[in-house]
């Protein structure tokens, strides 16, 4: 594995070349990684780079993202099938159709979909910020992909109507976790607090004593000297690792994202030493979804 690191690091070098590492990788791609965060702060992190290269270990998606906001770069995904199912769940014609019902709704989406579905919203949003940025849009009703637990949480945060396209898109990771895994971890861990994504189910949200995105939980984290996490299993590695002096407890081991989990190290290596695989979104719907991310910086 060091022979591994060095060889990257040295192709890094080469090719003014930046790894971008969501937190759900694992970790020895997290160690690897120049910059770390969840789909916002990578977000944020892609427009300021000045490399020449992008290397993200990561989901399609925020691949796509990453292209999306440096047309000029050129951007590598690790594993061309590296995806996330969520993302999968929408499609154009879920908006369209939700569009002729609602057409003075406004379309928020979550950064968690394809760049096609981008292209057709009016704003993109995160788990980080899209309680705050559906309470800035001027409408009291507005059309959400594609998680329906996020859209259910944004609707009880903010008291808007949110209509969820489609009406049962989810996390398949997220929806593993129950009202037992919380007794359980209640029980095994007595001092711990629980941190629950908003991805979660809502009787999972309503008894943890924090909601967050994974920046969120980060930024929390020392708030408390113990907790358990509800979320995919590799943000305690991310989060043991920036406080070591804090306990963290994984609420289930089988919490994992298989497209997170696809991209290794050595395919992080073989991407930059053959320069593959180069990610493109054609400019008419790059340059619609761009304005739908632009505007969730802005915002947030």
């Amino acid at each position: 594995m060091d022979e591994l690191f060095e060889k990257i690091e040295r192709l890094k070098e080469e090719r003014n070349a930046v790894i971008m590492a969501h937190n759900y990788q694992p970790p020895e791609v997290q160690d690897v990684a120049d910059l770390l965060g969840d789909s916002l702060e990578l977000a944020r992190k892609a427009v300021k780079t000045d490399a020449d290269v992008i290397v993200f270990a990561g989901v399609d998606f925020m691949a796509e993202t990453a292209k999306i906001l440096n047309p000029e770069k050129t951007v590598l995904i690790p594993v061309r099938n590296a995806t996330c199912a969520m993302a999968n769940m929408l499609r154009v014609e879920h908006i369209l159709e939700a569009k002729r019902k609602y057409p003075d709704a406004p379309v928020v989406l979550y950064v968690n979909t394809t760049a096609d579905t981008k292209a057709l919203a009016d704003v993109t949003v995160t788990s980080a910020n899209a309680v705050k940025i559906v309470e800035k849009l001027d409408s009291d009703v507005v059309i959400f992909g594609p998680d329906r637990n996020l859209a259910s949480y944004v609707a009880r945060m903010t008291g808007k109507k949110v209509i969820p396209v489609p009406p049962d898109g989810h996390c398949y990771v997220h929806r593993k976790f129950t009202v037992e895994d919380v007794e359980r971890a209640r029980e095994l861990h007595p001092n711990a607090r629980l941190m629950v994504h908003p991805e979660c189910e809502p009787e999972v949200q309503e008894r943890a004593d924090l909601i967050a995105s994974t920046g969120g939980m980060i930024r929390h984290a020392p708030e408390h000297d113990e907790w358990v996490v509800f979320t995919e299993r590799e943000m305690v590695y991310r989060l043991q690792k920036l406080y070591p002096n804090i306990k963290f407890h994984p609420a289930r081991e089988d919490a994992v994202c298989v497209g997170m989990k696809a991209v290794t190290l050595r395919s992080v290596y073989e991407s930059l030493r053959d320069m593959k695989y180069r990610v493109e979104v054609p400019e008419p719907i790059a340059e619609k979804a761009r304005k739908a991310i632009e505007r969730m910086l802005e915002m947030s």
